[in-house]
């Protein structure tokens, strides 16, 4: 299941109109954040002066405790929180700058793997995975040919037919996530995906979203499993207290 590009572009005209001098092309980033600060309406401060740079096919876990902010990072990223301050470039694009279609066409280019996996409870797992595809247009045809390894890939093709409430947790997740990647977006970002699970159910997440990493995706994983983390061995960024710290 290689990544693809969409033939829907988005309109790029306003986007990195200030962008700061670098020595390695902005082309090569699938994510920066320059000088980004997040505060809501009650002066709570969620992200303060962040910055953050992650490369095109890169794996990457976001850890910091409950509350410190990772949430509101990756929300940052799919345009569903805007910066206060600061510059959020997501595949070349500043979503300051992104209205309407245009961020329609990016958030398509995005999947989204949710911790409470946000499942329609009266459609079964095939149902759930093709909803993304009808919203986007794609014809009957198309949406049969994805489903299949879809399904295969996240290890449910025979529970295809299977609503929610028949699954454990652990399979809920996974058709959370062949939701999310079913459209082959080239960013993955899994919001705590491993939160409600035990061990072994952790772990086969985690092993799903290295794959697709090795297909070419740029996965970007919040979480505050420490073991797990350093069982996979990738780059780690924390944030704490709204701050983004690097641990390489």
């Amino acid at each position: 299941m290689p990544v693809i590009t969409p033939n829907n572009t988005i309109n790029k005209s306003v986007d990195l109109q200030n962008q700061n001098n670098s020595t390695e092309n902005s082309t090569n980033f699938m994510v920066q954040l320059r000088s980004v600060t997040k505060t809501y309406a009650n002066a709570a401060n969620a992200l303060v002066d962040a910055n953050l740079s992650v490369k095109k096919g890169e794996f990457l876990f976001i850890t910091g405790p409950s509350g410190s902010g990772k949430s509101t990072l990756l929300k940052l990223l799919y345009g569903e929180e805007l910066a206060t301050q600061g510059q959020v470039i997501v595949d070349e694009c500043d979503l300051s700058g992104l209205r309407g279609d245009n961020l329609s066409l990016l958030r398509r280019r995005i999947g989204i793997v949710f911790q409470d996996y946000k499942l329609i409870l009266q459609r079964t797992v095939r149902e759930n995975i093709a909803v993304v595809l009808q919203a986007q247009g794609y014809t009957r045809k198309e949406i049969h040919r994805r489903l299949e390894p879809t399904l295969k890939l996240v290890g449910l093709l025979n529970k295809a037919n299977y609503f929610p409430d028949q699954l454990s947790g652990g399979e809920q997740q996974r058709v959370s996530m062949a939701r999310a990647i079913v459209a082959t977006p080239p960013l993955l970002l899994a919001d705590e995906p491993t939160g409600n699970l035990d061990p072994d159910n952790s772990w086969q997440i985690i092993q799903i979203l290295r794959k697709l990493n090795s297909f070419g995706a740029t996965v970007i994983v919040t979480t505050h499993d420490e073991h797990l983390v350093r069982r996979c061995n990738q780059r780690v960024v924390k944030v704490r207290d709204g701050k983004v710290y690097s641990e390489q």
